[in-house]
């Protein structure tokens, strides 16, 4: 199951899907909000997110998922490991790691919580505002703690030039998740996937051969 990036739609994933459908049964849809798919009713945390995906999945009779995500869909797919069984995921370019607050943002806190009206974020303004409510609820999550309790096996694949989720988040990922390996694209940034598709899909179908699944 193929779960794209923020802002992004099925198409980033439709290369890999084509060259890994010969081996697998592949499901790539627009996550939720993004591409052709309708926002969720009733949104209330980001916890439903990850409930709509799964209801969807069984309507599918998938069980027990394996995971390709990217940034945001790789957000979802941890907290959907937490929750539900998954046989295996590939993360690349994940998000799930807050970073420390620089200078600048925590001046632009202090400024909020004192009154005064900034421009928010490019995704944000671009957003509807089911998303904003979405986009909120991801970045305020550090799942550092949870990662820890994640017990299938992870493949991490990482542009080395990644500026969205710098390298040292997937380190701290390799460390955090027990049963994780990490791979990085040396020439690489944060659509390393989609750039090295077939090298990308050559090293995850390399990884699913070596599971005991």
């Amino acid at each position: 199951v193929f779960l794209h990036g923020w802002g992004a739609n099925m198409q980033m994933m439709n290369p890999h899907a084509a060259l890994l459908s010969h081996d697998y049964k592949c499901i790539n849809l627009d996550l939720f909000g993004f591409g052709k798919s309708d926002e969720i009713e009733n949104y209330q945390k980001f916890e439903d997110y990850v409930d709509a995906l799964h209801t969807f999945l069984i309507s599918k009779n998938i069980c027990d998922p394996i995971f390709i995500a990217h940034s945001f869909g790789a957000r979802i797919a941890i907290k959907y490991a937490l929750k539900y069984p998954v046989k295996a995921m590939i993360l690349t370019g994940a998000a799930g790691i807050r970073p420390p607050l620089s200078l600048r943002k925590k001046l632009r806190i202090y400024l909020h919580h004192k009154g005064f009206k900034m421009k928010g974020s490019y995704d944000y303004e671009k957003a509807s505002g089911f998303l904003r409510k979405v986009l909120i609820d991801a970045v305020n999550q550090d799942l550092s703690e949870e990662m820890k309790k994640i017990e299938v096996p992870v493949l991490l694949i990482w542009g080395k030039n990644d500026k969205e989720t710098p390298l040292w988040m997937g380190k701290k990922m390799h460390e955090l998740i027990s049963q994780s390996s990490l791979i990085v694209f040396k020439d690489g940034d944060h659509f390393a996937y989609y750039q090295e598709y077939a090298r990308f899909c050559f090293i995850v179908k390399e990884f699913l051969e070596g599971l005991d699944l």
